[in-house]
């Protein structure tokens, strides 16, 4: 247990510049806190503990502001950098080295069962307010961009950016281009198409119109 913790803060000291001594990661990084609690919690909850382990897990929540639900599954040196609005949940599978930024979701779509929230290899970098929803694979050394929501499977190197989630970059290579300065607004594509179906309508209703206020050029 102790040796995972030096390896846990030897981690943290390595990922975050800001971390300035082994002391200040044990007593006031919340991301750290998060995953000691998880590892408790995930006991009982592997020992059939289950009430137990959700005590320990929602008193981490209140405390941290960081929810690990007690069934996932960790691998080590687990870095949730800042954390506020971290979500991972039960049936999520995280490998080895993986860095979780705040307000990032490990989740479900709500429309699965069993196995419902996503799997991540090793060396998996989860952007700030990225969403990775059911229960789909990411690969290893995959960086996800901030803001991206992804429900697809993402293979072994790449980078996914956007809503829906696209890979633009696979082992360091450009694959795709990306512009997220000139996207198409959908709603005021909709609002378009409406509006020219109201025009065509409207020039049917003026010829129905025309053609009843002459009913004799009609007969003739």
């Amino acid at each position: 247990m102790f040796d995972r913790i030096r390896e846990d803060i030897r981690t943290i000291k390595e990922k975050d510049p800001a971390a300035r001594s082994s002391l200040e990661v044990l007593l006031l990084y919340p991301g750290f806190k998060a995953v000691r609690h998880y590892r408790i919690a995930n006991w009982f909850y592997r020992h059939r503990m289950l009430f137990l382990a959700r005590w320990i897990s929602q008193r981490c929540v209140k405390k941290t502001n960081i929810e690990i639900h007690p069934g996932a599954t960790i691998g080590r040196r687990l870095f949730i950098d800042h954390g506020t609005g971290v979500v991972i949940g039960e049936t999520t599978v995280i490998g080895d080295d993986c860095t979780i930024y705040q307000g990032a979701t490990l989740g479900g779509t709500g429309k699965d069962k069993g196995k419902r929230h996503p799997t991540l290899g090793n060396n998996v970098m989860v952007g700030a307010g990225a969403k990775v929803l059911g229960p789909i694979n990411i690969g290893n050394n995959v960086r996800i961009a901030a803001g991206a929501v992804v429900l697809n499977d993402i293979p072994d190197g790449c980078t996914a950016v956007g809503v829906p989630a696209r890979v633009v970059r696979k082992n360091g290579a450009k694959i795709c281009e990306l512009d997220q300065i000139h996207i198409p607004d959908p709603v005021a594509q909709e609002i378009c198409k409406l509006q020219a179906r109201i025009n065509k309508l409207e020039e049917l209703v003026n010829s129905l119109q025309k053609g009843n206020e002459n009913p004799a050029e009609n007969k003739e």
